[in-house]
């Protein structure tokens, strides 16, 4: 059937790309040691920032949340699936976010691309369409998340504008520049694939200057940056309206799903217009109690000392460090690449990593640029330090292997 011989000879294309992905199945929970069939393996991948997957007090919630709730919302949340556990979950993460945000309210979606997906569109909507010729423009950080990019794929109404990664003076000039009435500005907090951290409060001071909206999707900064784990805004002392907060809760926090967090106003224009939040299920109610107590714990003295374990973390892996071809990227967040270049090399020094015992993923086109492949490092609070040495003891020896 030509339909599937055109799916077949592109997936060889993707081969010979060395492009083409695979999945694995871990048999253990979420962990730095997990076991994938009889193998066992020292895992560097995953994005449990403050390991709190498989915490006890998580794992009971869960089951808490289960028997008080059941296992499913049976509609979505303007229909019958918004329960007492979306509805507390909710106000408690307009709180966290309250100092840096006023008049902070919040929406729990089920993941953090859903929550993305549903805020650049609806915002452009917002915008005044009295004057035909005053314009909509998204101004858009080139090594923005995918979900982000998605979003202003499904802003029609809006113009985009791509300014070089974390380039202030290129933003300020665009928005200078820019005769639309209607201006948002969309980043990511921290990035995924790089780990370092857009420069919020110049972002800030921009969008006020010109009156846009400052959309930051702090997915692996919330939980980890911050006294109390609150991210990037608590990280800066950020405060300001034009903010539209999004943050995720499948990574630090350790569970699931996702949330925005901005005026008031913003979230009940997002409860009438946000699209992946009207048409969808709701998450299930079990889940929402979970996530309560993992932010409880986020903001506590266990918090405190699971991020104090994670920079140490960061640290002693700087420290310990040794290459001699390969490049570590400028990141102080627990994600740490290490530049590697073609897509070939990338995948020969993961799997030479593999057959030490470790698993440290190869990433390739398009999640980055065309010869910039490389091995995304994810450290946790749950690594040892002994667990540290033996990943920069495989690198060295990987990178000896590969040359």
């Amino acid at each position: 059937m030509k339909l599937l011989d055109d799916i077949h000879h592109k997936l060889t294309a993707l081969e010979r790309q060395h492009l083409r992905r695979q999945i694995r199945t871990l048999d253990t929970p979420c962990s730095p040691h997990i076991r994938i069939g009889e193998r066992e393996l020292l895992a560097f991948c995953s994005n449990d920032y403050l390991g709190l997957a498989n915490h006890p007090a998580l794992v009971e919630a869960m089951a808490e949340g289960a028997r008080t709730y059941g296992v499913g919302s049976g509609a979505a949340h303007l229909v019958s699936g918004h329960s007492r556990a979306h509805a507390l979950l909710e106000e408690q993460l307009a709180a966290m976010l309250s100092p840096w945000i006023p008049q902070a309210r919040a929406l729990f979606f089920c993941t953090g691309y859903m929550a993305n997906l549903a805020v650049t569109p609806a915002l452009v909507e917002a915008g005044d369409t009295a004057s035909k010729t005053s314009g909509r423009a998204i101004f858009a950080d080139a090594l923005n998340h995918a979900s982000l990019i998605d979003a202003t794929r499904l802003a029609r109404d809006a113009d985009v504008i791509e300014y070089a990664h974390a380039d202030v003076a290129a933003l300020g000039a665009a928005l200078a520049g820019s005769a639309a009435g209607h201006k948002l500005i969309v980043t990511d907090a921290v990035f995924s694939m790089d780990g370092d951290i857009a420069p919020l409060p110049a972002l800030a001071q921009l969008a006020e200057q010109h009156d846009a909206w400052l959309v930051v999707d702090d997915a692996h900064g919330f939980g980890v940056l911050g006294e109390h784990g609150c991210g990037a805004l608590e990280h800066f002392k950020l405060r300001s309206e034009h903010i539209v907060y999004t943050g995720t809760l499948g990574k630090a926090a350790g569970a699931a799903g996702a949330f925005v967090v901005a005026h008031a106003s913003v979230i009940e224009w997002l409860l009438q217009r946000a699209r992946t939040y009207l048409f969808t299920t709701a998450s299930p109610p079990a889940v929402a109690h979970t996530v309560s107590r993992s932010l409880a714990l986020i903001a506590g003295s266990e918090g405190q000392q699971r991020r104090a374990a994670l920079q140490d973390n960061i640290e002693h892996f700087k420290s310990r460090l040794q290459t001699q071809q390969w490049r570590l990227l400028p990141s102080s967040t627990a994600i740490q690449p290490l530049l590697i270049g073609s897509n070939g090399a990338a995948l020969a020094a993961a799997s030479a990593l593999d057959r030490a015992g470790l698993w440290v993923p190869a990433i390739r086109p398009p999640t980055v640029p065309s010869g910039t492949a490389r091995l995304r490092i994810a450290l946790s609070a749950a690594h040892t330090h002994h667990d540290i040495d033996t990943l920069c003891d495989a690198l060295a020896g990987a990178e000896q292997e590969t040359q």
